[in-house]
């Protein structure tokens, strides 16, 4: 298969962005942490007042942090063979995480259905990982 394509980077550059973007969700449940007064090691808030608000934020990162090792495992193996259709499917599913979670922040689980357009790319990031797969143990007649 020979050393990885300059265009590899953009798997790099990508996987940095994901990482500001969970980076990101994290801080905003610091800051909802604070505000509900949901002390550590609690991870949801039994008050029923801030309960709704602090729990979807909570869950919006946690859903992320479920699926975060899966993306970028397919993220950086899918990209071996096709880097820049790999980028821009892991771009897509950061900005789909971002509206997911925004949704998801409105208080309303439901709402967070609005970013799961976000599957689509994984299920292509897993479909570029297993073409990978296939081509490097040479099985030509596979697929």
């Amino acid at each position: 298969m020979g050393a990885l394509s300059k265009e590899y980077g953009f798997l790099v550059l990508t996987g940095n962005a994901s990482f500001i973007m969970v980076m990101y969700l994290a801080y905003n449940v610091s800051k909802a942490r604070k505000k509900c007064a949901v002390d550590y090691p609690k991870m949801y808030s039994d008050d029923s007042e801030d309960r709704n608000m602090f729990n979807c934020i909570q869950r919006a990162h946690q859903n992320m942090l479920e699926l975060y090792p899966a993306f970028l495992f397919f993220l950086l193996i899918g990209g071996i063979q096709h880097p820049r259709v790999a980028s821009a499917l892991g771009l897509t599913w950061i900005v789909s995480g971002e509206i997911y979670a925004y949704g998801y922040y409105m208080g309303n689980p439901r709402k967070r259905t609005r970013g799961s357009f976000g599957f689509l790319p994984l299920l292509s990031l897993i479909g570029l990982s297993v073409s990978f797969a296939v081509k490097h143990l040479g099985w030509k007649h596979c697929c």
